[in-house]
């Protein structure tokens, strides 16, 4: 086709895919072509922005590193990444549960046993977990991996911190005979997405705060058992109704009580928590 117009060019485009033989790479490329072309066609998109998103598009992909995701904080601030959770994770009533997953898991964190301290010296008041992971019939899940990250009371996660040569807040555990794991971290506070990239200039220009709600990330695998990706949501948060990210379900608040100091343990807050895993599909 040679006399190409605006009114017939998404065809055109589309008509190049038929050479393509994965039916569902077709089915994908020729549907992002007709909603991209229909987002330039109704907003009537100037040469000039087009040039600027390709500039915010780069500069996404370059502070995105080994530490740092950006292009996941855009899928998150967007939506998108809660939208593909919550149409792909659909779950029996009274299985935990999931959310977003976030830029900051990091594979091959450290191992502990149950009861151990994984706060590394974060910064923080005491936090004392102490959770069970259970089937929907209310089986206790043993040997299940337990993958626990957050961030600190300076609202930082550890690779975060310039310079940190160790992992803080973060550790891998098993599960017991019983489906429990427990352990001692610091308390989650909220805290803000970064905001010295693209992502935080697109926050400010449309006008949204970059916050996130305090919570605590947990990732669940069991044989058997979809994989859980999930958070516990610190009750009482001030911005649990506006995440930044859209990841706050109700079912997943918790109280992280406070206790003053008692034998053997300062100021401190507790956190009990029942995972419930839905059988694997198929």
């Amino acid at each position: 086709m040679r006399n190409i117009t605006e009114h017939n060019i998404t065809e055109a485009v589309i008509a190049r895919f038929a050479g393509c033989d994965d039916s569902r790479l077709k089915e994908i490329m020729s549907s992002l072509v007709t909603h991209l072309h229909a987002f330039v066609r109704e907003t009537r998109i100037t040469e000039a922005e087009w040039a600027k998103g390709i500039e915010f598009l780069t500069a996404t992909g370059h502070i995105t590193d080994d530490k740092r995701q950006e292009f996941i904080l855009l899928s998150d601030t967007l939506g998108v990444s809660m939208l593909t959770v919550a149409m792909n994770h659909t779950k029996p009533p009274a299985a935990t549960e999931a959310t977003v997953f976030g830029p900051f898991h990091v594979e091959g964190a450290p191992v502990f046993e149950n009861g151990a301290d994984i706060s590394g010296g974060a910064p923080g008041e005491p936090l004392f977990v102490n959770c069970t992971v259970r089937g929907l019939d209310g089986e206790p899940i043993a040997g299940a991996i337990v993958d626990t990250w957050q961030a600190d009371d300076d609202g930082f996660y550890d690779v975060q911190v310039a310079g940190l040569e160790q992992h803080r807040a973060r550790g891998t555990l098993r599960t017991d005979e019983a489906g429990r794991f427990w352990f001692q971290s610091v308390l989650p506070v909220a805290y803000p997405i970064p905001t010295d990239g693209p992502v935080g200039a697109m926050l400010v220009a449309t006008g949204r705060h970059p916050w996130r709600p305090a919570h605590v990330h947990f990732l669940i695998r069991a044989p058997g058992y979809e994989t859980l990706t999930t958070h516990v949501f610190r009750a009482g948060d001030p911005y649990l109704d506006s995440d930044t990210v859209f990841g706050v379900r109700a079912s997943l608040l918790a109280e992280f009580v406070p206790h003053a100091a008692e034998a053997g343990r300062g100021r401190h807050h507790t956190l009990d928590f029942g995972f419930v895993l839905a059988p694997q599909k198929g």
